[in-house]
């Protein structure tokens, strides 16, 4: 069975840069798990890598649709398995690299989504609940269908929690039987998977410092131009980096506002996907710092992989 390296890690953990020195030293290359990245014409916002900071590493999985595409992670996982595939059909070592846990759990434990159910009408429905009467109210209604899945999702994730109710509706049984129904096959690969642990102090000042740094590089005019382009509604505009920027296109805050609220939701996600990875039973730990020397840490990987599972990458 063919290793598959994974390193999932927070927003402004480090990932891209470790993920790029691994790759140059066992002839890799990266297969993103970002559900942000997938969109084209949002560069700055989803952190996407520059192609100075890629250092000719292949990287997939980004730039894969428009804006106002709904990307499901059954499609997620069919696309990456077709990119892992071709990696090593090229004779390289692939990476997966990301912080979205439903995209790397699609993989690690190789979730079936096969019969997944789409009805337009009820999610348009439970849209109208969400705006008329709050996400809560929804959430609450997911508590009493399935608290198990609600436990695992944050009560103003509509989309997610749409999502659940939907399933349950057609098949009643909850989405978290589903899930557990549908690892049953095992995944056609060894995935090998590492996350990043970072201080949560010195986490949070480094979303900080990305944030400023993400506003001095352009991101409100970014988000001005996919609102120019007509995305200003789509499922993507809804990622934390482009939300937080358009009610000060509409005037509704001031520039600093939005960037505090940026700051303060990025720093909550952050939260939600360490709560996530917590979750992943075979995950390995590295602990990070500001001084932390990647290409060490890149050696670290190898090392394990050789001492643990007698694997060469």
């Amino acid at each position: 069975m063919e290793p598959v390296v994974v390193i999932a890690g927070p927003t402004a953990s480090g990932k891209t840069s470790l993920s790029v020195e691994l790759a140059k030293r066992i002839n890799g290359s990266i297969v993103s798990a970002d559900s942000m990245q997938i969109y084209k014409y949002m560069d700055i916002g989803t952190a996407k890598p520059t192609e100075q900071e890629m250092s000719g590493i292949r990287h997939y999985m980004m730039d894969e649709v428009e804006p106002d595409e709904n990307y499901s992670v059954a499609r997620y996982k069919e696309r990456a398995l077709e990119c892992i595939s071709a990696v090593i059909k090229d004779g390289r070592r692939p990476i997966v690299t990301g912080g979205t846990g439903l995209y790397l759990n699609s993989l690690i434990y190789n979730i079936n989504f096969s019969e997944t159910i789409c009805d337009e009408s009820l999610r348009e429905s439970l849209k109208t609940e969400a705006e008329q009467h709050g996400s809560r109210h929804l959430y609450e209604k997911l508590l009493e269908i399935d608290p198990e899945a609600a436990s695992r999702i944050h009560e103003n994730d509509t989309k997610r929690i749409i999502r659940a109710i939907e399933v349950y509706t057609h098949t009643r049984k909850t989405i978290s039987e589903h899930i557990r129904t549908s690892r049953i096959e095992p995944p056609p690969y060894k995935y090998i998977v590492f996350g990043l642990k970072w201080d949560r102090e010195i986490l949070y000042r480094r979303i900080n410092e990305r944030v400023d740094k993400m506003i001095r590089e352009g991101l409100v005019d970014e988000t001005r131009r996919l609102v120019e382009m007509g995305f200003d509604r789509g499922t993507a505009m809804q990622a934390i980096g482009y939300k937080e920027i358009l009610p000060f296109l509409k005037g509704e805050c001031s520039l600093d506002e939005a960037v505090e609220t940026l700051k303060r939701n990025t720093r909550r996600y952050a939260k939600r996907q360490m709560t996530w990875f917590r979750r992943i039973r075979e995950i390995i730990w590295l602990d990070m710092g500001e001084d932390t020397d990647l290409q060490d840490t890149a050696e670290k990987i190898i090392h394990h992989c050789i001492e643990r599972f007698g694997i060469i990458l």
